[in-house]
């Protein structure tokens, strides 16, 4: 073996011999076009310090803190030159090297795959303090020494970030970044920030749970969507707020079971109406933005079954057919006779729906009205007839009356 661990007189004395030596390693350290001498067929050691390269001095200064082996020259890398030649066993060349080999290159400390002449790793002169920490638990530090997690990232600036782009013709940007007022995923190519999450956002505000429902305030969300407020005076509301032009704001519920429909419930824009009714259909239902307070009741205290409607119920039927055809001349009222046979019989009124019948079909409110005018107006022309008749007796009766009069004036 060979010992370099030398009296400093020895050292001198020999510093020549051991100065070839190390020519003739940096040779193929750096490929550097010289001839390379055989140092040792066996397996020296060397102690302390070595200097290998063409700008290493003859009393070459070392310090004193450390046992070093010092790579010095105007090009300098470590070549780890892999001779394998049994098939199947790794065999590619690595390198490390200082800094770029060209005019005006960079100074950076790089780890080169020699075989591909690719360059994985790369560390430039200005890399901060902890750049890169490895810590003995396994988390990796970015800027940070302490890491608090698997991969924890300090920033220099007021925000950090996360970048990541894809290459090739359909190259995308997306970054994670966040500064003291948010956390925020940013599409860097289109330039727009699709989700944003305040730093004051309480837990729970976003749940994605195991199910894939989602909650909005609450840990355990019980349907797809289940928004929850849990502060005192806090209504549980969901806004949906159309802010451009020409935009109505709506919300669907559509199924594509036996029967599928989607229904839709939409503030329409241009009237300022709540419309309901069939996505791209019809619309049974409108609210107009102006109606009064509590026009349709359904339900009261201690009246379950009540419909209250509060306001001035209009119908506005095209096929509506108002009996006023009971005043006219031809129209042939039945007689009070038949009439009470038909309610003998039928327990019910003519053309009025039995109460079988509206509890098969139920009833046609608009039907309903119209019937129970046309009695109403029936029943007028029978108190008519009815005052007709009787002024013609009250007439038969003061006839009757004088008679009597003048009979007894006769008498006397």
């Amino acid at each position: 073996m060979i010992f370099c661990n030398l009296r400093e007189e020895t050292l001198m004395k020999n510093l020549s011999q051991y100065r070839i030596m190390a020519l003739g390693l940096v040779a193929s350290v750096i490929g550097a076009p010289l001839a390379a001498d055989v140092l040792s067929t066996t397996s020296p050691t060397i102690r302390n310090n070595l200097c290998v390269g063409g700008s290493c001095l003859n009393d070459e200064s070392f310090s004193g803190d450390f046992n070093q082996i010092v790579v010095k020259a105007s090009n300098t890398r470590l070549l780890f030159e892999d001779a394998t030649t049994l098939a199947n066993f790794p065999s590619d060349d690595w390198a490390l090297q200082a800094n770029e080999r060209v005019i005006n290159g960079r100074n950076q400390f790089m780890l080169k795959n020699d075989t591909l002449g690719t360059i994985p790793v790369t560390v430039q002169a200005g890399a901060g303090e902890n750049a890169l920490f490895l810590a003995d638990t396994g988390r990796i530090g970015m800027g940070t020494s302490m890491p608090q997690t698997d991969l924890h990232i300090v920033g220099s600036g007021a925000t950090v970030g996360l970048r990541m782009q894809t290459s090739g013709a359909s190259s995308h940007t997306w970054a994670m970044q966040s500064n003291q007022f948010n956390w925020f995923m940013t599409n860097v190519t289109d330039n727009n920030v699709p989700f944003v999450v305040r730093s004051g956002a309480g837990t729970n505000t976003l749940v994605l749970d195991d199910n894939s429902f989602v909650g909005i305030g609450t840990p355990a969300p019980e349907e797809l969507l289940h928004i929850r407020s849990s502060t005192p005076n806090t209504d549980a509301f969901a806004l949906f707020d159309a802010t451009a032009a020409g935009s109505d704001s709506a919300f669907r519920l559509r199924q594509n079971g036996t029967i599928p429909s989607t229904w839709e419930f939409r503030n329409q824009q241009s009237s300022g109406r709540l419309n309901v009714g069939i996505a791209g259909g019809n619309t049974p239902l409108k609210i107009d933005n102006l109606a009064n307070n509590n026009l349709i009741r359904l339900g009261r205290n201690g009246l379950p079954g009540e419909v209250n409607i509060t306001g001035t119920l209009v119908v506005n039927n095209t096929q509506l057919n108002v009996p006023d055809y009971v005043f006219a001349d031809d129209y042939a009222l039945r007689p009070l006779a038949e009439v009470r046979a038909f309610i003998d019989k039928n327990s019910h009124l003519p053309d009025v729906p039995s109460e079988a019948e509206i509890k098969a079909n139920g009833v046609d409110m608009t039907a309903m009205q119209m019937t129970l005018l046309k009695k109403v107006e029936e029943l007028t022309l029978y108190t008519l007839e009815l005052e007709q008749a009787r002024a013609a007796q009250q007439a038969q009766i003061a006839e009757l009356q004088g008679l009597v009069l003048g009979l007894r004036q006769m008498q006397e």
